[in-house]
């Protein structure tokens, strides 16, 4: 079966419509982390804070880890996307606080 074929197999039209639904909730929760992101950025130039905070990121992929096993998610899962969403925030805000 060519992939083509894959991308309209009836039975999975259904799923693939909730997946596309929890797709976009996720780009909207997204948008919200980083209008925060901004309003970090504010006072991390205003205070001379870098960009990363090594404590601060480990207490947040802690903390992710715990809610996912609670959630019955795999830990390792959530703190791979989240040192990936970390790593992209680091590298936006010393983009942003890095003087021209």
């Amino acid at each position: 079966m060519a992939d083509r074929d894959l991308l309209e197999v009836p039975a999975l039209a259904g799923l693939r419509r909730e997946i596309d639904a929890i797709d976009a909730e996720l780009v909207a929760l997204l948008r919200r982390r980083l209008d925060v992101v901004e309003r970090v950025l504010v006072v991390k130039h205003g205070d001379g804070l870098p960009a990363n905070i090594p404590a601060r990121v480990e207490q947040v992929v802690e903390t992710v880890r715990e809610r996912a096993q609670e959630a019955g998610l795999p830990p390792e899962l959530a703190e791979t996307l989240w040192r990936r969403l970390i790593d992209w925030t680091i590298a936006y805000e010393e983009g942003r606080l890095t003087p021209i």
